[in-house]
């Protein structure tokens, strides 16, 4: 099984819990990035790297077979919606915990995540320890956000009881985010409807959906927008440390 094979290529720990230590699932599709952290968690007292997974199928196999503790998963796999991966996880193991470890600008994915069924999110250009305290504060029962989201949006809880309406990307839904997320990155109408297996006829829809919320007048503002967006929102790589990608 690919699960297997992708805990063999240098993670030596086991599958079966010992000494009390927790087990966590990565779910990474770079492989560099699986080990990395694999060597983090296995460095740890409390926990260790149970397995890794590369893809939301080898990922929901892997929970089966091995029974994690945690998920800590990658918010972008391939082309894969992350948070409808989250979802996914939660529907088919309910009381599985999950931190998701992003790229992706927590200012508007964390509160997403969390409501998809995570119970915590970090972003990847954290100190290592950071993703540690995650991990461990989300085995103990509690929800994780690095200390400006928490107050972000204890901020934003209250200033919404004053202001109403929300800002323009928070009034999309997830399926809306995920397209305007595609369109960013400069994928065709065309490829949007296959890599989510919709109909061209509905991701125009989603179009028309976002030109209305955001405010733009034709399609050419709304490519621009995105493509805006996604440089701005989706932080660059960092592959030098176990704790990024």
């Amino acid at each position: 099984m690919k699960v297997k094979e992708q805990k063999a290529t240098g993670m030596g720990a086991s599958s079966v819990k010992t000494g009390g230590k927790a087990g966590i699932l990565v779910v990474d599709d770079h492989p560099i990035v699986r080990q990395g952290l694999a060597d983090l968690l296995d460095s740890q007292d409390d926990f260790f790297c149970c397995a890794s997974a590369g893809d939301l199928v080898n990922a929901q196999a892997a929970v089966a077979a091995h029974k994690p503790d945690l998920v800590l998963l990658d918010l972008r796999l391939g082309q894969a919606d992350g948070l409808e991966s989250i979802k996914a996880l939660k529907s088919r193991f309910d009381k599985l915990r999950i931190v998701v470890i992003s790229q992706f600008d927590e200012t508007v994915y964390a509160e997403r995540a969390l409501r998809a069924g995570a119970m915590g999110y970090v972003m990847k250009d954290q100190a290592a320890d950071e993703v540690l305290g995650a991990v461990r504060r989300v085995l103990g029962g509690k929800v994780y956000l690095s200390p400006a989201m928490t107050n972000r949006v204890l901020n934003l809880n209250f200033a919404n009881k004053f202001q109403p309406r929300a800002a323009a990307v928070e009034k999309l839904t997830d399926r809306e985010l995920h397209v305007l997320q595609l369109l960013g990155i400069g994928t065709s109408t065309r490829k949007i409807a296959t890599q989510l297996h919709l109909s061209i006829k509905t991701v125009e829809t989603y179009r028309e959906h976002l030109k209305q919320k955001l405010g733009l007048s034709n399609s050419t503002e709304l490519v621009h927008y995105a493509t805006r967006w996604v440089e701005h929102r989706v932080q660059p790589a960092n592959l030098s440390s176990p704790a990024a990608a």
